[in-house]
């Protein structure tokens, strides 16, 4: 990525958190305002936020109280593109961790099994990253933005990881009469910590 493109997406990123910051607010509180209650492993908000325009959607959900990784992460955002509209396949991009004030923690990838996406080798996937791009309202346009932004910041890092998770696919092997994509051993294939 351009360093112009990043600085902007970086630019984007510190604009949305100030205005929310401004009311008390961080992407997460943000995220879960509408919640009546919060549930570890339900996306929010309900139903997942689809921009029709671009084919990028986007869910948050946390961990249960109990994960030793909770203190440090709260939960991640998973990102997608349906580059072919709502009806279409669904491509898996990358999850942004945040830590319980909002803050970013950690980029990773997922085994195919973990959020049952139509699975596309890394280069076509990585041709879509630049699809995700949120200008949809709801939960929060600031953190549609701020996904969008979070992104493009990290572009370059995110297709590492993406060419990453096809490689240590491409190594692992899975128990007899179960297929790489399908193996529960494996979940998290690639990450990077913040």
């Amino acid at each position: 990525m351009m360093s112009e493109a990043r600085d902007r997406a970086l630019q984007e990123i510190a604009f949305c958190e100030q205005v929310l910051a401004k009311g008390g607010f961080n992407v997460l509180t943000e995220t879960l305002r509408d919640a009546p209650s919060i549930t570890a492993w339900t996306h929010y908000p309900q139903p997942d936020v689809f921009d029709p325009q671009t084919g990028a959607q986007w869910f948050y959900h946390c961990h249960p109280a109990d994960d030793p990784e909770g203190a440090i992460e709260h939960g991640h955002f998973h990102c997608f593109v349906r580059p072919l509209g709502a009806d279409g396949p669904i491509h898996h991009l990358v999850a942004i961790g945040v830590d319980p004030y909002g803050k970013p923690v950690r980029l990773f990838t997922v085994n195919q099994w973990v959020v049952g996406d139509d699975w596309l080798d890394a280069e076509p996937t990585i041709g879509l990253l630049e699809r995700f791009d949120v200008h949809m309202p709801r939960p929060s346009y600031l953190v549609n933005r701020w996904l969008t932004a979070t992104t493009a910041a990290h572009e370059d890092a995110i297709a590492g990881l993406i060419r990453e998770r096809d490689a240590v696919l491409a190594r692992h092997v899975a128990p007899a009469g179960t297929s790489i994509r399908e193996d529960r051993e494996l979940e998290v294939v690639s990450e990077l910590r913040l």
